[in-house]
C-alpha cells in the first residue's frame, strides 16, 4: 500500500477527488507548519512544501509534487533521491503575482504610493507630473507564466514589451521583441519598466546589482516578483537613494523577512510587500495547485505522463 502525504490545504471535495484516484492508498493530510519528519519519511507521494531536511533523500519517496513554482530548496544534491520524481505549481500563480506586480507598477507610475503618505499625514498637496503606460517600454525578465501574463497586461494598454528568457523561441502574443538572458545588459537602457520574476538559481542570485541599475534610466522603475536572491538589496537601495532609477516595487527581499532597520524601508519612492502575491491569497491559485497535485497524484499511480516535471539541474520546469 502506497502513502500519500498531503500537506496542501483541501476542502472537502478537494480531498475525495484525490481519494478517488488514490483507492487503495493510505492518505494522510498534514500542514507545512505540523508535518512530522516520520511522516515525511513515510510518504511514496507528497503533495505540498515540506521541509527538505526532513526527506534525507528518502528512497521511499516517489513523487514530491511542490505547491510553490520555485524549487531551490529541494533541487540541491542528496535532498531527493535519484529516483524521486520532483513537480511544481508552474501556472498557478501567473493571474495573482502578475496583477499584483501590475498594481504595485501603476501605483508608481501615477504615484499613489506617494498621494497615500500624504493621506497619512493629512496633507492636500500636489505631487507633480506623472507618466502613462501607452508610452512606456517594458522589459519582462523571465518570460515564464507569471511574466507573460504581466507582458499581455501591459501590452493590452498600449506599452511595448520586450520579453527575455533563457531559451529562445517564436515571440509570443503580447511580446513586442524576445531576446535570450545574455542580452539583457544591452537590453535595460532602453526600459521604463523593468520587472524580474527570475527564480533562485546560481545563474540568477545577484543578477540585478550597481552594475545594472546603473544601465537604467533614471527615469525607469524597477519591479521584483520572483526571488529576492536576484536583486542585491544594498545596490538596490544605493541606486534609489544616488537617482539611478527613479523608484522600485519588491514582493520579494533578501534576505526575508526584510530587517526592519534596512534603510530600504524608508526609500520615498518605494514600494515593499512581505512576499504575498502569490501563497494563498487569491482563491484561484489553491484550486489551480490542487488541480495540478490530484492529476500528477493519479498520473504517477498510472503511470500518465506528469505535469511540470523540474530539470534537477536548472531548477526550471522541462
Amino acid at each position: 500500500m502506497k502513502t500519500i502525504l498531503s500537506v496542501i490545504p483541501m476542502n472537502d471535495e478537494q480531498r475525495a477527488r484525490l481519494e478517488s484516484v488514490s483507492v487503495g492508498c493510505k492518505v494522510i493530510y498534514s500542514t507545512e507548519k505540523d508535518v512530522t519528519e516520520a511522516q515525511v519519511q513515510s510518504a511514496n507521494i507528497i503533495l505540498g512544501n515540506v521541509p527538505a531536511e526532513f526527506i534525507h533523500g528518502s528512497e521511499k519517496l516517489e513523487l514530491l509534487q511542490l505547491a510553490s513554482a520555485g524549487t531551490d530548496q529541494y533541487t540541491p544534491a542528496g535532498v531527493l533521491a535519484p529516483t524521486t520524481v520532483l513537480t511544481n505549481a508552474t501556472g498557478a500563480y501567473s493571474k495573482a503575482v502578475s496583477e499584483h506586480m501590475f498594481a504595485v507598477m501603476f501605483s508608481l507610475i501615477k504615484k499613489l504610493h506617494l498621494y497615500r503618505d500624504d493621506q497619512r499625514e493629512r496633507v492636500w498637496g500636489d505631487r507633480g507630473t506623472v507618466e502613462s503606460i501607452t508610452d512606456m517600454t517594458v522589459l519582462v525578465v523571465g518570460l515564464g507564466d507569471i511574466g507573460l501574463s504581466f507582458a499581455r497586461m501591459c501590452s493590452a494598454l498600449g506599452a511595448y514589451v520586450i520579453g527575455v528568457k533563457r531559451r529562445g523561441g517564436e515571440c509570443p502574443e503580447g511580446v513586442h521583441e524576445l531576446h535570450l538572458t545574455q542580452e539583457l545588459d544591452e537590453l535595460l537602457p532602453r526600459a521604463d519598466v523593468v520587472l524580474s520574476i527570475l527564480p533562485n538559481t546560481p545563474d540568477t542570485r545577484g543578477r540585478f546589482n550597481l552594475d545594472a541599475f546603473s544601465r537604467m534610466k533614471k527615469s525607469a522603475i524597477f519591479l521584483n516578483g520572483g526571488r529576492g536572491s536576484a536583486v542585491v538589496t544594498d545596490d538596490l537601495y544605493r541606486a534609489l537613494h544616488e537617482g539611478m532609477i527613479y523608484a522600485a516595487g519588491v514582493d520579494v527581499t533578501d534576505p526575508e523577512p526584510l530587517p526592519a532597520e534596512h534603510p530600504l524601508w524608508g526609500a520615498e519612492n518605494m514600494i515593499i510587500t512581505p512576499h504575498i502575491s502569490g501563497q494563498f491569497h487569491l482563491a484561484e491559485t489553491l484550486r489551480r495547485i490542487v488541480d495540478i497535485a490530484i492529476y500528477n497524484t493519479d498520473a504517477v499511480l498510472t503511470g500518465k505522463p506528469l505535469k511540470n516535471v523540474v530539470d534537477m539541474q536548472t531548477g526550471y520546469k522541462k
